[in-house]
């Protein structure tokens, strides 16, 4: 197990005028499930393979443990990689392909067999260790690549979408089995998806990143609930947040023909324009009488069984405006071209400046990430 730090780490391509990681500082604990998020492009697989020496460093430092990685060759970092692709070698068995790094350091061979059924008894593989990748499933094949990163007994986990191949159900299933795998052998991790399902369900804390830099550090929970920025809240949360431009007057927010009280600290910050935040969860039904309710055409119902979300666009509203998402916990009998009337709760509402985007709700502990270590 080991501390992963990155200090202002920066990675440029010649390709692009943008740096693709651009002075990342983020601080993993020893033990830690970290999870990388962003839409595509955005430089998490970057990020990590930088941690895996099999990217260099253009700028700032990487230490593990506390020691420099500047130099360090990848086979020397004791750093496991898991690729999405698996990589594993298609005319070895599972049990050779498992053991294939431990023989290239010339582990012994009593200690390498040991190794890897421990390590085909936690994943589940005894029964599998004489067949070849070809005759084994896409999640077979999952858990044979990630046996072979554990029988290195390594100090840091890099996992690289290693469930994107997978159908939808197995996605589930074996999340589920890294997360309590990770649990159970306490190595540090840094897990990159672009699916935020994935990380809001995996990691102890998500970072977030966009083209490059880093936006926000912190527990699932509280990227959901304290988003920094629009960003971070359009990309964490499914279905998304709406947002919606408001005008502010006297403290009050005008959202269509919604009158939003604002908090005095959150009020006090605002500019005549922002931008409000309304989780699914944060409307509720209304009556069609209510003069504070906000009446919305339905253009989807997604029916899911114990819920519902109801996609609405205001009544009255230009074209173009945003189309508002309603969590309902029971089933619905609504269907598209219905009238519906729902109420925000006030107190869920998220404020954003309109301008830079930056949240402005007033809470304590502003800091975007957990307490940790401080950087060497």
């Amino acid at each position: 197990m080991a501390t992963v730090y990155f200090d202002e780490a920066t990675r440029r391509f010649a390709a692009s005028d943008r740096p693709a990681v651009d002075h990342v500082t983020l601080d993993i604990a020893d033990g830690e499930f970290l999870v990388l998020v962003g839409p595509s492009g955005c430089g998490k697989s970057t990020t990590l393979r930088m941690l895996a020496g099999l990217e260099p460093i253009d700028g700032g430092r990487i230490l593990i443990d506390g020691h420099d990685q500047k130099g360090v060759r990848p086979r020397d970092r004791d750093v496991a990689m898991v690729f999405q692709s698996y990589a594993l070698y298609p005319n070895m068995t599972a049990a050779q392909n498992m053991a294939f790094a431990l023989d290239n350091a010339k582990v012994g061979k009593a200690e390498t067999r040991a190794r890897v059924a421990e390590a085909a008894k936690i994943l589940q593989l005894e029964d599998l260790l004489d067949r070849k990748p070809g005759s084994m499933s896409g999640g077979q094949r999952q858990r044979v690549a990630m046996g072979r990163a554990i029988v290195r007994q390594p100090k840091v986990f890099c996992m690289d979408e290693p469930l994107s191949n997978l159908d939808a159900k197995l996605r589930v299933s074996t999340r589920s089995q890294i997360a309590g795998l990770q649990r159970r052998l306490g190595i540090t991790t840094v897990y990159v998806t672009h699916d935020q399902v994935e990380a809001m369900t995996m990691g102890h804390r998500v970072a977030v990143l966009r083209d490059g830099a880093l936006q926000q550090v912190d527990t699932p929970e509280r990227l959901y609930d304290e988003p920094i920025n629009t960003f971070v809240a359009s990309f964490i949360g499914s279905p998304a947040i709406t947002l919606v431009e408001a005008t502010v007057r006297e403290g009050v927010a005008a959202v269509h023909n919604l009158q939003v009280p604002l908090d005095r600290g959150v009020a006090g910050r605002a500019r005549e324009t922002v931008v409000m935040g309304f989780r699914p969860e944060a409307w509720h039904l209304a009556d069609s009488s209510a003069a504070d309710s906000l009446a919305l055409t339905v253009e989807l119902v997604e029916s899911l069984g114990s819920e519902s979300f109801v996609y609405g666009r205001p009544v009255d509203a230009e074209p173009n405006a945003e189309r508002v998402t309603v969590r309902l916990e029971k089933r619905t009998h609504l269907t598209v071209g219905d009238l519906v009337h729902v109420r925000p709760n006030h107190a869920d509402a998220h404020v954003f400046d309109a301008q830079t985007g930056e949240s402005l709700r007033a809470r304590a502990g502003r800091s975007s990430s957990a307490p940790q270590q401080e950087g060497p």
